[in-house]
């Protein structure tokens, strides 16, 4: 299993009530449309901010966490070629600049270590 994480923040002048919005009414769309037959799990996990230890709650660094998880490397390798596609790419990006800071964003591979409770 290939886990991929991207941590992002919302556009400067976007609530985080119109992020998350348009994030699940339209964004997630195009994820959805682009990811179906490639990954096996598209998940998003919005950030909901907690007093630090002085007890003063700050904006988050990011307000999502999105996760996608392909079943090996060759899948993600053949959905990252696919994506590349010029008119797949733009649609991408166009509704990116739409909703996320992109000087902020970032692509993890991630290695999972689960400790038994």
């Amino acid at each position: 299993m290939i886990k991929v994480i991207m941590p992002m923040r919302r556009k400067e002048g976007m609530t985080i009530d119109e992020f998350r919005e348009y994030y699940e009414t339209k964004h997630r769309i195009i994820g959805e449309k682009y990811l179906t037959g490639y990954a096996t799990k598209y998940i998003r996990r919005f950030t909901n901010p907690l007093p630090d230890r002085s007890g003063k709650t700050y904006d988050p660094d990011f307000d999502v966490l999105m996760e996608i998880w392909y079943p090996d490397m060759e899948t993600f390798e053949k959905c990252a070629e696919n994506l590349q596609k010029p008119e797949i790419k733009k649609e991408i990006n166009d509704d990116e600049e739409k909703i996320f800071d992109l000087s902020l964003m970032r692509t993890y591979i991630v290695e999972e270590h689960e400790s038994e409770m």
